[in-house]
């Protein structure tokens, strides 16, 4: 009988749809969550309490006839109200007592999902590849770069994701605030609104790591991820307005990042107006095969709500 696939974070956003995903492809999947009685799962994955990593995490119980791991679990949020010393003993700490424990059971393969802000801040001034140096700009994003680096250093063969921000059904966050301004009838003063943001799809994800826990070729390796192509603001919510007028007028972006700055708030600007361009193409070239519509993706999911 196969061996297991074990999915930490499995009753998260990214999480429960990679498990019905690898469900579909035949794998048997062994689905850790904190919350297992909140899990509608597919038949065919096995339900596993994840134990709390804030606190010291016995392994071993979950790893029983796990060949391969893919952990999502950790601290996602970005911004204030989170103590560092918590992003780096969940994001940081957790994943380097999981990469020793999977090395002593013989785990052929560890998938790890990390984030773009492992490599930058919410903004950057040049197109992010994997040869630039990782300048992460706050405690979640150093959590995360240390995670990786732990990995690294462990004798384990892994792969590295860093996924740009992930849109898809039950989204949270940044872009589940776009959706909820988007679905308002007030016509929104964001036509002039023209850098670029690298967003993924859920699908497009899912495929990716797919072919981290497949290819031999990806081993050692970290990935940035994204779709192909770059939206703006005015694209994400034009088509978030999908079959309607989408309302857009123009507002000089500059007057947004200044009065953001005055209010102290540039954090905000940065992830409004700022651009954060991914390249994907390293992914790409070990076989990954993105559905490249990005627009037609997010009409897709405004329609879905």
């Amino acid at each position: 009988m196969s061996e297991h696939v074990l999915v930490t974070g499995a009753s998260g956003f990214v999480g429960s749809a990679l498990t019905a995903a690898l469900v579909r492809e035949g794998r048997r999947v062994r689905a850790a969550t904190r919350n297992p009685e909140t899990l509608a799962l597919p038949r065919g994955a096995e339900i596993a309490t994840l134990p709390d990593l804030r606190d010291a995490v016995d392994w071993d119980p979950l790893l029983d006839g796990v060949g391969a791991v893919v952990h999502l679990a950790g601290i996602a949020h970005v911004g204030p109200g989170v103590d560092p010393e918590v992003y780096d003993r969940v994001n940081h700490v957790a994943t380097a007592e999981l990469a020793g424990a999977c090395a002593r059971a013989g785990v052929r393969r560890l998938v790890l999902v990390s984030s773009v802000r492992a490599q930058s801040g919410p903004a950057a001034v040049h197109v992010l590849t994997e040869t630039d140096a990782p300048r992460p700009t706050e405690p979640y994003g150093r959590s995360k770069l240390l995670a990786e680096q732990a990995l690294r250093a462990s004798a384990l063969p892994c792969t590295i994701l860093r996924p740009a921000m992930v849109y898809g059904p039950g989204v949270k966050g940044n872009l589940a605030r776009l959706m909820q301004l988007a679905a308002s009838p007030w016509p929104l003063p964001f036509a002039s609104f023209a850098s670029r943001r690298s967003l993924v799809s859920l699908d497009n994800l899912n495929t990716a790591i797919s072919l981290a826990l497949t290819s031999g070729a990806v081993i050692g390796e970290t990935y940035l991820v994204a779709d192909p192509e770059p939206v703006t603001l005015a694209e994400i919510l034009t088509a978030l307005r999908a079959g309607r007028n989408p309302g857009l007028f123009p507002v000089p972006a500059a007057l947004f990042e200044t009065a953001l700055k005055l209010a102290g708030r540039a954090d905000v600007w940065e992830r409004l107006g700022g651009e954060l361009v991914v390249d994907s193409s390293k992914l790409i070239a070990a076989g990954w095969r993105p559905d490249p519509d990005t627009k037609a993706g997010l009409a897709r999911l405004a329609r879905a709500a």
